[in-house]
This record gives C-alpha cells, structure tokens and sequence, in this order.
C-alpha cells in the first residue's frame, strides 16, 4: 500500500512559485483517503487513544486520521486563535525559517495515560513534534509516533522523538 500511496502523493505533488504544494492531495476523495490510510496503517493494534494535528493541515490530516481509527482529535493550535479553557502551552525551537512558535493543547483534551498520535503534512526540522510531545508527555500522555505526508528531517533530529512514519521522503520530490 505505501508503495502505491507514495506514488499517488508525488504525481499530486507540485511547486508553487518555489513554494511546496500539498493542497491537490486533499481536492482528490480516493487520494485523501488513500493518503490518510497510508499514515495511520503502521500504528493501528498500537492502542492510540487520540490523533493530534498542528494548525492548519495537521487539522485536516489529523481530524481523518482520527475518523479512521475510531477516536478522538485534539488541535494543537498555534498562538493568536481562541482556545477556550486551561491550555498547556511550549514554544518550539526555531524552525527552517528560524521561527519560534508558541504551541498550544486544551488541558482537558489529553489525559494521563493517553497514547496519541501526531498527524501532520510535513516535517523539517522536528521543532513542532518536539514540542507537541513535550506538550503530552506533560500532561502524563505518550506520543506513540508522528505520521507525515513529506519527511524532510535530518537523522540527528530524529533523536527523542517518537517513532516518525512517513508516506515520501523530501529526497523523493521533484525539483522546484
């Protein structure tokens, strides 16, 4: 199946004014799933209890992958938006572009002993995961791994995150 998902997510694939594209994937229904399927498949049987996502894919991403394991969604929403009620709050280590982000759950959301899983459309450099996971691990949850459309982190980050699964390596995208 990965093979087949990993080819279905390249031939959508494109750059935009040097920017990556991802948006084709989810304007296409069969692709969309197939795409979610392909994230979610090495983690069934693993006992997730949640799915997680960061603002704005990871909630799109996240919110089927949720569906299609049979539970709940938590947003992991960055600062500036309405979060009602008590917030666990990290920042992140600067980003490829070299921008921190203040990361924030809904303290109800996670509980003590929760296993969840992280969906989100990329991953460079593991600052967000990173601090999403610290995120749950304060709450007395565990990250049971991180599924990603696009891998681009360097081995030396993979270090204290949890398992990452991903459908395409950056390696693989074709030339901007």
């Amino acid at each position: 199946m990965t093979d087949s998902v990993r080819g279905v997510v390249l031939e959508r694939f494109r750059w935009v004014g040097g920017h990556a594209d991802l948006w084709p994937v989810f304007r296409d229904g069969p692709t969309l799933k197939a795409v979610v399927r392909g994230l979610v498949e090495p983690f069934r049987g693993m006992g997730v209890t949640a799915v997680c996502g960061i603002e704005s894919r990871g909630f799109l991403l996240g919110g089927a992958a949720a569906v299609e394991l049979g539970v709940g969604f938590v947003p992991v929403r960055k600062a500036g938006g309405m979060f009602p009620g008590e917030k666990l709050v990290g920042e992140t280590a600067p980003d490829y572009r070299g921008i921190r982000q203040t990361l924030r759950i809904q303290r109800a959301s996670i509980a003590a002993g929760d296993r969840v899983l992280l969906v989100d459309d990329w991953i460079e450099t593991g600052s967000q995961a990173s601090a999403v996971q610290a995120l749950i691990e304060r709450a007395g949850a565990e990250l049971v791994g991180c599924a990603v459309v696009v891998d681009e982190l360097p081995d030396g980050s993979r270090a204290g995150l949890a398992k990452v699964h991903s459908l395409v390596s950056g390696e693989e995208l074709p030339d901007d």
